[in-house]
């Protein structure tokens, strides 16, 4: 029987990918206070997109990514809606949705299992 072990260069492969994954989530993590490391994160996923194709990692960077895109979307759509009080409403869901989604990729990077998109 011949058993496929991943190779060292594998290993530090993905190893590297979850250490910047993880990085990333700290990164927004950071972001629920301030909202400038959340441009810096998403920078990084775009730019290490390539390293982590075929890898775990792959999957959290695209959770990352939408994760950003769409917290964009809803401060701008609650920002502009300020003036008639559904903003406040709305930058409030933005930001307990944006907690849930760091949460839930992190505990999923640290089972070792995929983030669901």
């Amino acid at each position: 029987m011949s058993e496929q072990y991943p190779s060292p260069v594998d290993k530090e492969r993905e190893r590297s990918a979850r250490d910047i994954t993880t990085f990333v989530y700290l990164i927004q993590a950071i972001s629920i206070l301030t909202a400038v490391p959340f441009f810096v994160g998403v920078i990084i996923n775009y730019a290490k997109r390539s390293d982590v194709r075929g890898t775990l990692a792959e999957s959290h960077f695209r959770w990352q990514i939408r994760t950003f895109w769409y917290w964009l979307l809803w401060l701008v759509i609650g920002t502009v809606t300020w003036v008639i009080l559904i903003g406040m409403l709305i930058l409030f869901v933005n930001q307990i949705w944006v907690i849930y989604r760091v949460v839930r990729g992190w505990l999923a990077l640290a089972d070792n299992r995929p983030a669901y998109t």
